[in-house]
């Protein structure tokens, strides 16, 4: 299985913390992912209709505190292009959850199947059209595949096993930033990557004494549904960080400097 990080959609220029990184674009981190016969890719990032036309399909307060790039090259479909690849070649989709930036180009690819928790498909349908949830990225009728939150035990959180997918690609329920928010492990052959979608922001949010940044902090308070589930669920993340780093290696959607070590 061979897997490709992609940044599906470069946001505000944010700056590290501390001394020796550089300020840089925060990041929509996407995979794709080579199994034995098609792709999968998990997030989409913003597609072709948001760099278009991004009046028609994202919210206007979005936009203005994200300040995206709108960049048509970094969309996935164009990367999967460049990588030699059909846009049909992607079978399955998975996504953490259904904020537009983690979901605007699910229209680019309208023949896969997409994964999800249930609870999320819920909650975008009922509150849609929203700040987060914005009908264009479904208008095109998707082939959602829903999972409820229950699986195996998974370094301390629950696996589940997306039908149609192999056993080295699961779901991983992870609560707090939306109602159905899930991170997505995948098995490179050697170790588990576990994309943990916006279940934390900043790399340093995982070290024993815990540094949020400080606008990227701003960005996730005041996006949780459920304060108490984000908190315990980081909790959770940092104790797997601690004892499993051998086995697992932990991402967040927009960590431009998590990014780059992994995409090197």
């Amino acid at each position: 299985m061979k897997i490709h990080h992609l940044n599906c959609g470069s946001v505000r220029e944010i700056d590290p913390t501390y001394e020796g990184l550089p300020s840089t674009p925060a990041v929509n981190h996407c995979l794709l992912v080579q199994t034995d016969n098609e792709l999968v890719l998990v997030e989409t990032g913003l597609g072709l209709d948001d760099v278009r036309r991004p009046h028609e399909t994202l919210d206007p307060a979005w936009v203005e505190m994200a300040a995206p790039a709108l960049n048509e090259d970094e969309t996935a479909i164009r990367q999967v292009e460049r990588l030699g690849f059909s846009p049909s070649d992607v079978r399955h989709v998975l996504v953490t959850h259904l904020d537009v930036d983690h979901c605007g180009g699910l229209p680019d690819f309208p023949d896969a199947t997409v994964h999800l928790l249930e609870a999320e498909l819920r909650a975008a349908m009922r509150e849609a059209p929203s700040r987060r949830y914005r009908p264009a990225h479904w208008a095109h009728g998707p082939q959602w595949r829903t999972c409820e939150s229950t699986g195996d035990p998974w370094f301390g959180f629950t696996a589940i096993q997306p039908t149609g997918l192999p056993p080295e690609i699961k779901l991983v329920p992870m609560g707090g930033h939306t109602a159905g928010h899930a991170g997505i492990a995948v098995h490179d052959g050697s170790k588990w990557l576990l994309h943990c979608g916006d279940a934390y922001y900043y790399h340093r949010e995982l070290d024993e004494n815990p540094e949020p940044h400080p606008l990227l902090d701003i960005v996730q308070t005041s996006s949780e549904v459920d304060h108490d589930k984000r908190i315990d669920t980081q909790a959770r993340l940092r104790i797997l960080a601690r004892d499993h780093a051998d086995e697992v290696t932990l991402f967040s959607a927009h960590d431009p400097w998590e990014f780059g070590k992994l995409a090197s």
